[in-house]
C-alpha cells in the first residue's frame, strides 16, 4: 500500500500550515516513514487510513528495543501529529496512536559553560585569518544573544538594527522576535562585516546573509559545530558542547545575575515560560538571595 501520497500531503502541511522548519519537517517525514519500513518489512499491506491500532503498539514496541525513550517519546509525537493530520482532512475518524502513552522522561537539565569557559574558548580563536575575525563574530553574537543555530546561521544584514540596539530573530515556526544586542558584540559584527566579509565572493542570493563561509555562501549548522568542538578540543575543555550549550550559558547567566525569568522567555523565544523555568535549578545561590532581598520575614 502506497504512503507516500499521504506522507507527502503531511509535508506540505508542515510546510505551508504550520510554517515549520526544513529539520522539524524532516524528522515528522522520518518517524512516518520508520511506520511505512516497518509494514513493508513484515509485508503488511495497509494504507494510513485504515491502520489499527493494534498494528501501530506493535511498531512502537518493536522501535522500544532498538532506540532510546527519549527518542521512543519523539516518534510517538511524530506519528500522533500525522495521525491527527489524516482526522483533520477528514481521511480517518480517529488516531491510532490516542491510548498509546509516551514513556516517562526524566527532565533533562542543560548542560551550560561558565563565563570563564565562554571567555577562554573565544581566546582560543585564530584572529590572524579572516576566518577567526569571522568565528569571534559568530560565537560572541550565538552567546550574547541565545541564539539557536539555525537563528545564527540565517541571520540577515537587514535584521540588524544597531541604532535601536537590537536585533531581529526568526525562530520555531517563523514567529520573529527583537533581542538586545550589546555594543561589544556589535562592534565585532561591524568589522567583520566591513573588513572580512566585504572581500568575499558572495555567492547569488546569500547577499543578505550575514554570516558567510569562505566560498560566499550561508554556514552550515554542521560548520557551527565543528567550529565549537575544535575549540573546546583546543583548550583542553573535557565537556561535551554544542551551538546550545551557548544558549544555555546564556540563559543561565542572565539568571543568576538576577534577570527576570519573563524577560529570558521573551529573549529566547520559548512559547512557554515553563520552558524556560528549566533554568530555575542551576543557581540555587541565587534563589536564596532572591528570598533573602524580598521576603518580609528574612532579615529576622
Amino acid at each position: 500500500m502506497n504512503w507516500q501520497p499521504y506522507i507527502k500531503d503531511f509535508q506540505y502541511y508542515l510546510q505551508i500550515e504550520r510554517g515549520l522548519s526544513k529539520n522539524s519537517i524532516d524528522n515528522y517525514i522520518l518517524d512516518v516513514e520508520k511506520l511505512e519500513g516497518y509494514l513493508t518489512q513484515h509485508q503488511i499491506s495497509i494504507s494510513p487510513v485504515h491502520i489499527s491500532q493494534e498494528t501501530v503498539q506493535d511498531f512502537i514496541y518493536a522501535t522500544s528495543k532498538t532506540i532510546n525513550p527519549r527518542s521512543q517519546a519523539r516518534l510517538i509525537s511524530g506519528l500522533k501529529s500525522f495521525f491527527n493530520y489524516l482526522i483533520f482532512e477528514d481521511y480517518r475518524q480517529d488516531n491510532p496512536l490516542e491510548l498509546i502513552e509516551s514513556p516517562r522522561l526524566g527532565r533533562k537539565l542543560p548542560d551550560t559553560l561558565s563565563v570563564e569557559d565562554i571567555d577562554r574558548l573565544i581566546a582560543a580563536i585564530d584572529l590572524s585569518t579572516p576566518e577567526g575575525e569571522r568565528n569571534r563574530a559568530l560565537l560572541e553574537t550565538l552567546y550574547s544573544c541565545g541564539l539557536r543555530v539555525s537563528e545564527l546561521t540565517s541571520l540577515k544584514i537587514s535584521d540588524l538594527f544597531f541604532e535601536e540596539g537590537f536585533i531581529k530573530i526568526t525562530g520555531k515556526g517563523n514567529k520573529q522576535r527583537f533581542v538586545p544586542i550589546s555594543t561589544l558584540t556589535q562592534k565585532y559584527i561591524n568589522f567583520y562585516r566591513n573588513d572580512i566579509r566585504c572581500h568575499l565572493n558572495i555567492q547569488k542570493g546569500h547577499e543578505d546573509t550575514l554570516f558567510l563561509n569562505r566560498r560566499g555562501k550561508e554556514l552550515t549548522r554542521a560548520m557551527i559545530f565543528t567550529i565549537i568542538k575544535d575549540l573546546a578540543k583546543k583548550i583542553n575543555l573535557n565537556k561535551t558542547i554544542s551551538p546550545h550549550t551557548f544558549r544555555h550559558s546564556f540563559a543561565t547567566h542572565l539568571l543568576e545575575n538576577g534577570a527576570d525569568l519573563r524577560a529570558i522567555q521573551m529573549m529566547l523565544g520559548h512559547e512557554s515560560i515553563t520552558t524556560t523555568e528549566i533554568y530555575m535549578h542551576l543557581d540555587r545561590k541565587h534563589l536564596n538571595e532572591v528570598l533573602k532581598k524580598f521576603h518580609p520575614r528574612s532579615g529576622s
